[in-house]
C-alpha cells in the first residue's frame, strides 16, 4: 500500500502533559500521608502532592509512586532497585524492558519537579506529520512507527536495534512502547510522542518519504 510522509515538526518536552490526572495526584496524596485530600480544591492537588513527596527521601518517595503505577507490573525488588537507580541513571531510556520506559518517564519527571532537579532529566520529543495512504486505512502505532523509520538515518539507535523487525512482515508489538502516544490532528495529519531516546531530530536523515508497505506489514490488528 503506498503511501507518503512529511515531518512538519520536532520538539523536545520535559513533561507530558495529561499523563497524571487529578485522581492520581489525589491518590498519591494518600500514599505520602497526606491526610486532608478531601478537602483541597483539584487544582491544588498537584502543588501539595510535591511538597508532600519532599517530606520523604528521594528513594523512599521513588518507591512509593513506583509502587502506586507499577505495582501490577514489577515486583517488590524490582521496585526497590529501580528506586535507588533512578537518582543516579535515566531508567526511562536505561530499564532493559522497554514498555516500561513511558511510565517510567512521567515517574521520574515528576519526581524532579518535586526535588527541584535532584533526579536525572530525560527528554521526550513531539513529533507532528502527515500521513497519507492512497487506501483508506486505520492508522495505528505499528503503522506510523514503519513509516516514520523510513525518514531516519541507518545510524540511528532505533534502526540499529530494530531494523530487522522493521522489515519483517511479523507483528511490530514493540511500536506501542516506542511510541508513547499518537493523537490524529486532522485529516491526514498526526502526532506522536515517544522517548528522545529513540527519535532526536538529528535522528531524521529525510523530511519527505514516499514508499510503500506490504498488507502483511500493516494488516495485524
Amino acid at each position: 500500500m503506498k503511501f507518503t510522509i512529511k515531518i512538519n515538526s520536532i520538539k523536545s518536552i520535559e513533561k507530558i502533559e495529561g499523563f497524571w490526572k487529578n485522581e492520581d495526584y489525589k491518590n498519591l496524596l494518600e500514599e505520602f500521608d497526606f491526610t486532608d485530600a478531601d478537602s483541597l480544591n483539584e487544582t491544588e492537588y498537584q502543588e501539595m502532592l510535591l511538597m508532600a513527596i519532599t517530606d520523604f527521601e528521594p528513594d523512599e518517595a521513588a518507591e512509593i509512586i513506583l509502587k502506586y503505577k507499577l505495582s501490577d507490573k514489577l515486583n517488590e525488588g524490582q521496585i526497590t532497585n529501580l528506586s535507588h537507580e533512578m537518582l543516579e541513571d535515566k531508567v526511562a531510556e536505561e530499564y532493559p524492558d522497554i514498555s516500561m520506559h513511558y511510565p517510567l518517564f512521567n515517574i521520574n519527571q515528576l519526581l524532579r519537579d518535586a526535588y527541584n532537579g535532584k533526579f536525572p532529566s530525560t527528554i521526550a520529543s513531539v513529533i507532528e506529520f502527515e500521513l497519507d495512504f492512497k487506501e483508506q486505512i486505520t492508522i495505528t502505532k505499528e503503522i506510523v512507527l514503519r513509516a516514520i523509520s523510513d525518514l531516519l538515518s541507518d545510524k540511528s539507535l532505533l534502526k540499529r536495534l530494530f531494523q530487522e523487525k522493521l522489515d519483517s512482515e511479523e507483528q511490530l508489538n514493540d511500536a506501542d512502547s516506542i511510541i508513547w502516544e499518537l493523537h490524529k490532528m486532522a485529516d491526514s495529519r498526526y502526532q506522536i510522542i515517544s522517548s528522545k531516546y529513540w527519535m532526536d531530530e538529528e535522528d531524521f536523515e529525510f523530511q519527505e518519504f514516499s514508499g510503500e508497505l506490504r498488507e502483511e506489514e500493516i494488516g495485524h490488528t
